[in-house]
């Protein structure tokens, strides 16, 4: 198990459960980088590194491991830590799933089959401020508006109104959501009221649906 680790020369974290992956990606992105590279095996432990080390300016995101639901994973990160740029990386190759997390704030999709040599390629780009997909793959032209227009103003949501948002759509109650978050029901009413004014919903069985149906790509993942 991986313990926090500071580190003020870190640039980047790759957040994946399998060791001998990460090593794989530290080392062929050792040059390009020119910094330590930190790692998380959990998507707790990845939030833990974040916040310990604010300098960090790359994230490399496996979409299945431990404790990240997916792209609501990746609504969470672009939320809490809005600066930090954050690249897929998933043996997952569905365009669907591609052109959901691109509109969701990802800077580069990078499957799993792509070979290392072309990851210095993708980090290059992506810390040159464009967005990488390797040739070919995905028309992101193709791209829903409606889905483009709906994850916009997810980020217009605070870290907490996400997790509300979140407990909505898994069919939560304002009472539940309360307990679980440990504040008062009124605080929970005021979220949600904050929520649909963002999203545009007239009320919160919409605003859970279309996230809902948002992150309906999370499902086939595994």
């Amino acid at each position: 198990m991986l313990n926090t680790v500071f580190s003020s020369m870190a640039r980047a974290i790759i957040a994946d459960d399998h060791p001998i992956f990460r090593a794989a990606i530290k080392q062929a992105l050792g040059e390009t980088l020119e910094s330590d590279v930190l790692e998380a095996s959990t998507f707790a432990q990845l939030e833990s590194q974040l916040k310990q080390n604010p300098q960090l300016e790359l994230v490399f995101l496996d979409l299945s491991m431990p404790g990240n639901e997916g792209l609501t994973s990746l609504t969470l990160l672009r939320s809490q830590f809005p600066d930090v740029l954050v690249v897929i990386v998933s043996a997952n190759e569905n365009a669907n799933i591609i052109r959901q997390a691109m509109a969701l704030g990802a800077s580069a999709y990078i499957p799993k089959s792509v070979p290392l040599p072309e990851w210095a390629s993708a980090v290059e780009t992506v810390l040159a401020g464009d967005n990488w997909l390797p040739e070919g793959l995905v028309d992101l032209t193709e791209t829903d508006q409606d889905v483009v227009n709906f994850a916009r103003s997810l980020e217009s949501l605070t870290p907490q109104q996400l997790k509300v948002l979140k407990a909505i759509a898994d069919g939560r109650l304002n009472k539940q959501i309360a307990f679980d978050l440990g504040v008062q029901e009124t605080t929970i009413k005021q979220h949600v009221s904050a929520i649909l004014r963002k999203l545009h919903c007239v009320n919160r069985t919409q605003a859970g649906i279309l996230f809902r149906q948002m992150l309906s790509a999370s499902d086939s993942l595994e």
